[in-house]
């Protein structure tokens, strides 16, 4: 190995890992906020890549027809909540149904219309990106309403368990809605720079520029605004955030929307650079995966400087070791958890 495949790794690795440190930063918020381990993370990627990728091919956009479904399901059960509340003579346990009970439908079959009349293929990339982002971002909030908010003070392993059921159905709905063929975008821009021996691919400036504006972002969010704080408050503790007025069904929603918009974002960065596949999420969440546990799953400086060493130890091990680089990344999360295990005491959950 040379300086210049050396530089060629580094850049690929540095991509890679921007991505896995977003992924790794939408974990650990999650994860912290609710207490929930987001295995569909991967999902939101995939979702907003081959969504865009079904925009540009001129094929039909049914992730329209997914978000409806979710809206309409939603809507189905909090019906059903107010009626069986009514019948038991306790109307103020639910509150009644309001307007704003009809905005996810009314957003998803407004979405249903723009993707059936407008001609996406033709469209400016940002508005293909934005329509994207409209589409996958409300899957968040009100996933978890759907799976989580009714078993929000269940046990972890409870939690776990419907997550990876989550994931599971998701997939399966990638497949039905995108086919078993992997896709790619075009590229934001064609440029490159010359950089002495190392050309650097405009999308690679993208997705570390994106990268770096999502990270000031939530630290601005987290340290400058009321929202913010009160997100961390309810990662501190889900009790005293209820205590002093803050509701962690809004704090779980928001950390849900955060997310997926997140992995939308990553996905439409990473899709003109590598073919991604209905079911390739789950490689990619867990790959942030492991560097947000590097951050003990409440870090956000170490769970992004984890991921970025989870990218560039994949890009080396490409080139050492090809057939194992999946073994050797996945090999990292061992003497990590057996180091925490070692140095953390044991303490009861909390119940909340």
């Amino acid at each position: 190995m040379n300086a210049q495949i050396a530089l060629l790794l580094g850049q690929d690795g540095l991509t890679s890992g921007a991505v896995y440190a977003l992924l790794a930063l939408s974990i650990v918020l999650v994860f912290t906020v609710t207490r929930v381990l987001l295995v569909p993370q991967g999902e939101f990627v995939t979702f907003g890549a081959l969504g865009m990728a079904a925009m540009q091919a001129g094929t039909p956009l049914r992730l329209a027809w997914l978000l409806l479904g979710v809206a309409v399901l939603r809507l189905a059960l909090r019906v059903a909540a107010v009626l069986r509340a009514g019948r038991a003579a306790a109307p103020g346990a639910v509150a009644p149904l309001g307007w704003g009970d009809l905005a996810a439908p009314a957003w998803a079959v407004a979405l249903l219309v723009a993707s059936q009349a407008l001609p996406l293929q033709r469209l400016p990339q940002v508005l293909q990106v934005a329509l994207v982002l409209a589409l996958v971002v409300p899957l968040g909030p009100w996933l978890y309403d759907l799976c989580f908010r009714p078993i929000a003070s269940a046990h972890a392993l409870v939690l776990l368990i419907v997550s990876i059921a989550l994931h599971v159905v998701l997939v399966g709905l990638a497949l039905l809605m995108f086919g078993a063929e992997g896709a790619r975008t075009q590229p934001f821009t064609d440029t490159a720079l010359e950089w002495g021996v190392v050309r650097l691919q405009a999308q690679t400036l993208w997705v570390v520029g994106v990268t770096l504006a999502l990270i000031v972002g939530l630290w601005l969010l987290f340290e400058r605004t009321l929202v913010g704080k009160a997100l961390r408050a309810t990662a501190v503790s889900r009790l005293g955030a209820q205590l002093m007025g803050i509701s962690p069904t809004g704090a779980g929603r928001l950390s849900f929307a955060l997310a997926a918009a997140i992995g939308a974002l990553s996905g439409v960065l990473i899709a003109p650079v590598t073919t991604l596949y209905y079911d390739s999420g789950f490689l990619i969440s867990l790959k942030g995966f492991v560097g947000a546990v590097v951050g003990g799953l409440v870090s956000f400086p170490l769970g992004a400087a984890g991921a970025l060493g989870v990218g560039l130890i994949e890009s080396f091990s490409t080139f050492w070791a090809s057939a194992y680089k999946e073994v050797i990344v996945f090999t990292l999360i061992l003497p990590v958890l057996l180091w925490r295990s070692l140095a953390a005491g044991h303490a009861d959950e909390e119940h909340a």
